[in-house]
């Protein structure tokens, strides 16, 4: 059973900082692209970063570029997302996902987590 569990949300000021994390389970980690998506109420989801299977290759949204990294560590199967200097239009669930190709995580994904809040004041 392939799991992915997010944590590291949480209330934060504008101009603060979060570091998101997703455990993933179930799946040869090291050998998939991974990426983190968010949700406000009343919208539709929406890229956020994507890192392939090597580390060799990112992208990021460019409404966080700039203030955020995303990162994994193949030991841990675990990806990451860093975020700095968050604005209240950062509020969000963020979901992170995995998917055998980078190319289609910017859009889609084979695996998805539950989501975390991330509320942003300003």
């Amino acid at each position: 059973q392939v799991q992915l569990v997010e944590s590291g949300g949480g209330l934060v000021q504008a101009g603060g900082s979060l570091r998101l994390s997703c455990a993933v389970s179930g799946i040869t980690f090291s050998t998939y692209a991974v990426g983190w998506f968010r949700q406000a109420p009343g919208k539709e989801r929406e890229f956020v970063a994507l890192l392939n299977w090597s580390g060799a290759i990112t992208d990021y949204a460019d409404s966080v570029k700039g203030r955020s990294t995303i990162s994994r560590d193949n030991r841990k199967n675990t990806m990451y997302l860093q975020m700095n200097r968050l604005k209240p239009t950062d509020t969000a669930v963020y979901y992170c996902a995995a998917d055998r190709s980078h190319l289609r995580l910017r859009a889609d994904a084979d695996y998805w987590g539950q989501g975390t809040q991330v509320t942003v004041s300003s």
